[in-house]
């Protein structure tokens, strides 16, 4: 499918962090990456890492922390943490200097200077200190009042924003027919129908997602037809025909029968409940997808067509995917770009290809080194590669970022890492090109 270069999704240092007792668990640590239209962005990495909480913060159902996420260049979801740390910082910063001047003004008071004009001269720093630091507060206090405003806020926005152009566009129509009552009646009808449509669609929806357990993600309650339909009631609609042929061009989309819409979840197999999730997903009309595990709960035989699926609806519906697994051999297969996840933290994202071939951060080396392969001579030599964090790295002297090896393939290092990173790719390269 033809990617487009333009970010569809950015996750700017986004994280999320749960209070247990007195202690707080950091799930998702300042993670960044762009997932750009009509991509599959793979996230993976070992369980507990926080691949899945980054799919659940994005979507909103966690209040993130601290971060941002736009969503079609809108921020969607947007946190407080780093603004409040940032005025904590300014202050004991600027406590610190403050404490620095008068010390060496008493110094100079001591050492024999002009006692008045020496206080006069530490004063105006003093004040000029104290003055930037208001300014910088004040900023990152407004930063967060619009936080605040856009997590709250972002679908109501956006709706204003619709809204605006529906009527923008039919005020001339209406205008025009004027002195046509039958064409004037006609045009207020489409106008209400766009207009209702307009003040319904939340930006959120655009992203959907499937998640990991297709038995607990079902209603028992609920005939599969109520569950696919429930997000198209939500948002309004209520021409039951409608309704019910959308929910038989999705389900014979994702490869069941009509006569299915009438039964209930347990009357499936595994398989058949992630389709009816899949169904769900896109009879909104996503723009994106988050697809948490959603073959992990499956037999292996069912996986394959599961995610053959997937990349039908992909090209089909013109989608973009965030791809959630702990399976490389499968995101290798179904992604086009990699991140890898550790301890809350991205640790190191590239092309497909390119992770598999250079594979640099110690982490991602332990992830590759356990794909088992139907190869008894392969497997009798397959060496497994343990990470240990303490062993692998010294960040005494300086802490690790992420930073572009070559280009297009980050790794988390610091500054002798990643000059060791760059020596250990071209190297392959030279073996490789023998």
């Amino acid at each position: 499918m033809q990617q487009n270069n333009k970010p569809l999704l950015k996750v700017e240092n986004l994280s999320q962090y749960f209070k247990l007792g007195n202690t707080t668990l950091k799930a998702v640590d300042h993670v960044s990456f762009n997932i750009n239209k009509g991509e599959v962005f793979g996230l993976v990495g070992e369980s507990g890492c926080g691949k899945t909480t980054t799919g659940r913060t994005i979507i909103k159902l966690y209040q993130a922390t601290g971060g941002s996420v736009y969503f079609e260049d809108t921020r969607i979801v947007a946190g407080t943490l780093d603004y409040k740390n940032n005025i904590k910082a300014k202050r004991k910063e600027t406590n610190s200097k403050i404490k620095e001047l008068e010390k060496q003004r008493d110094e100079k008071i001591a050492n024999g200077s002009e006692p008045d004009s020496t206080k006069e001269e530490y004063a105006k720093q003093i004040n000029t200190l104290k003055e930037e630091a208001s300014a910088y507060i004040a900023s990152q206090r407004e930063e967060i009042k619009k936080a605040k405003h856009d997590q709250a806020n972002c679908n109501a926005d956006y709706i204003k924003r619709n809204v605006a152009v529906v009527e923008e566009e039919y005020a001339p129509k209406l205008a025009a027919a004027e002195n046509n009552p039958e064409e004037l009646a006609k045009i207020k009808a489409e106008y209400k129908k766009a207009k209702h449509k307009a003040s319904h669609e939340k930006l959120v929806t655009k992203i959907q997602m499937i998640f990991q357990d297709p038995i607990a993600s079902l209603d028992p309650r609920m005939t599969v037809k109520d569950i696919i339909s429930e997000g198209l009631v939500i948002q309004g609609v209520k021409d039951k025909k409608y309704i019910e042929e959308k929910v038989y061009e999705v389900l014979e989309l994702v490869g069941l029968v009509r006569e299915h819409a009438d039964r209930y979840p347990h009357e499936f197999s595994g398989g058949q409940r992630q389709r009816i999730g899949i169904a769900r997903a896109i009879i909104m009309n996503p723009e994106m997808i988050i697809a948490d595990e959603p073959i992990s709960a499956l037999d292996v035989s069912i996986q394959a067509q599961v995610l053959n699926l997937l990349n039908d609806l992909r090209n089909k519906l013109g989608l973009t995917i965030l791809f959630i697994a702990h399976n490389l051999s499968v995101v290798k297969y179904f992604s086009d770009r990699i991140g890898v996840m550790y301890f809350g933290k991205m640790v190191e994202m590239a092309n497909s290809d390119e992770l598999f071939k250079h594979p640099l951060h110690p982490y991602t080396k332990s992830l590759l080194s356990a794909i088992p392969l139907p190869d008894p001579n392969y497997e009798k030599q397959r060496v497994r590669f343990t990470y240990n964090p303490l062993a692998e790295h010294d960040y005494s002297k300086e802490q690790p970022t992420f930073k572009e090896v070559v280009p297009n393939h980050f790794v988390l290092c610091n500054t002798e890492e990643l000059e060791k990173y760059r020596a250990e790719v071209e190297a392959i390269d030279k073996k490789n090109n023998k």
